[in-house]
């Protein structure tokens, strides 16, 4: 690897994990924004357990269809800002 790129490497922030990144949507008045605050209540919550061990979650605490549903989505959208977060 030459040095102009490993400069840049170094100059690239890595990405956020999905759990600080959903942590940035807490203030958003959507369904994405009102399951981030509600799961980031919790102290029991996991963290880079990656999209099944939070299915698993919001599984074991009776969540609804919908609040798996949006989990979904904010997975999706996550994986969309991690693509541009590494090109």
């Amino acid at each position: 690897m030459d040095a102009t790129r490993r400069r840049k490497d170094a100059d690239t922030p890595k990405p956020k994990s999905f759990t600080a990144w959903w942590k940035t949507h807490a203030d958003q008045d959507n369904a994405i924004g009102d399951l981030a605050r509600e799961v980031s209540r919790d102290p029991g919550r996991p963290s880079r357990k990656g999209l099944p061990g939070q299915r698993t979650y919001l599984d074991q605490r009776g969540a609804v269809p919908a609040a798996m549903e949006t989990l979904e989505r904010a997975w999706t959208q996550y994986g969309q800002y991690k693509a541009t977060q590494d090109e």
